[in-house]
């Protein structure tokens, strides 16, 4: 039985995590068989690729209209049988967040979700952006396709996944309309395989605010997940966060899935 390791990370720019050596030191040393990897910042013609290509990795990209800002990058082993770009909603493609890749086994979305900031106008973007997602991962089930969608989320969902929810609770990323989201994800029937498999586990955070120097002190909140539906939950081996590497304020997480 084959296993294949797949991971997300948000790199808060590409350029910087592949100028200091710590994407190509954590290709090398976790092996991921698929990667997807959000707030890339960047477009293929800025990138020397050469550090993925030389591992066996194929890319495909999804960057924002707007220069620096948002995007998406997949890195791949197996060869997809199809890459798709975007949701097919022009608002919220034009910020270069989904990555759509079916496999033989499995269909793989790797996503930037958005965050909503202080503007209330990013708030109903957010939460806009969540439904047309929702839905368009449900109508890829109701074709009988088995799913995983990963990347940063944006949310903290329950108190068990932020360092100080109280703190938290006063901006965005963990506002009840926020934090019901993921409670539907879970109702419809997907598995955040990472509290599946930790249900009571605490202090497993994957993102830290850089300003206030918390990483140090593990002050942070566990805002990327990797979620399965749950026909594909079985065979799910391992799900695990890796905050030993550094490059960004995110941290790698991942699943090990047996084929």
């Amino acid at each position: 039985m084959a296993t294949l390791t797949i991971c997300s990370w948000n790199v808060n720019g590409l350029r910087s995590v592949l100028k200091s050596g710590h994407l190509e030191a954590w290709l090398k040393t976790t092996a991921p068989d698929i990667a997807g990897f959000q707030e890339v910042k960047a477009t293929p013609d800025q990138v020397d690729e050469e550090p993925w290509t030389a591992l066996g990795y194929r890319s495909w990209w999804h960057p924002a209209q707007r220069a620096g800002y948002s995007g998406a990058l997949l890195l791949s082993k197996p060869e997809p049988l199809e890459v798709r770009l975007g949701l097919g909603i022009e608002r919220f493609d034009i910020e270069g967040r989904v990555i759509q890749a079916d496999y033989p086994e499995f269909t793989l979305l790797t996503s930037y979700y958005p965050n909503a900031g202080r503007g209330e106008d990013r708030l109903a973007y957010k939460l806009e952006f969540y439904e047309a997602f929702l839905a368009h991962v449900n109508h890829l089930r109701d074709q009988g396709r088995s799913l995983v969608f990963m990347g940063d989320f944006n949310i903290a969902h329950t108190e068990m996944d932020v360092a100080r929810p109280q703190e938290a609770a006063k901006g965005t990323g963990f506002l009840p309309e926020e934090r019901a989201w993921i409670t539907r994800i879970i109702e419809n029937g997907y598995v955040d395989t990472f509290r599946a498999l930790h249900p009571d586990q605490r202090d497993a955070y994957t993102y830290w605010d850089p300003w206030r120097e918390r990483r140090a002190r593990n002050v942070g909140w566990r805002i990327d997940y990797v979620f399965v539906s749950q026909d594909l939950m079985p065979r799910v081996r391992r799900a695990f966060i890796q905050p030993e590497v550094m490059g960004s304020d995110h941290c790698p997480v991942g699943i090990e899935l047996d084929l």
